[in-house]
């Protein structure tokens, strides 16, 4: 009985080792100091919790490169982060999605 389960646990295992390794973007105005710290190569909780009270104070970043504004992130960090930086407006990214979608009216 156990040999058969070994396969079944060998696959458990790989999934959650590439699930970890997997690295995905993450939206700098809304993600919590902990997936911050996650999710960015070189930002450790120190940083990421930086980054949290930046924006707590100061409000949402408008680009990637505001977050050299932040203590202790500079452009390399922000280069090296590059394609994993998302900047969605807090306002944008909690509206619902029948009224984002919402076409202007045409002017008569």
């Amino acid at each position: 009985m156990l040999h058969r389960s070994i396969p079944a646990l060998v696959l458990a295992a790989t999934s959650l080792f590439s699930l970890a390794a997997f690295s995905g973007p993450v939206n700098v105005n809304t993600a919590d100091a902990a997936t911050l710290s996650r999710e960015l190569k070189g930002i450790g909780m120190k940083r990421a919790e930086a980054i949290v009270e930046y924006r707590r104070r100061f409000g949402p970043f408008k680009s990637a490169e505001e977050l050299a504004l932040v203590k202790g992130i500079g452009p390399a960090a922000i280069q090296k982060n590059r394609d994993l930086i998302r900047i969605v407006d807090v306002k944008q990214a909690t509206k619902p999605a029948a009224q984002a979608a919402r076409p202007t009216p045409a002017k008569p």
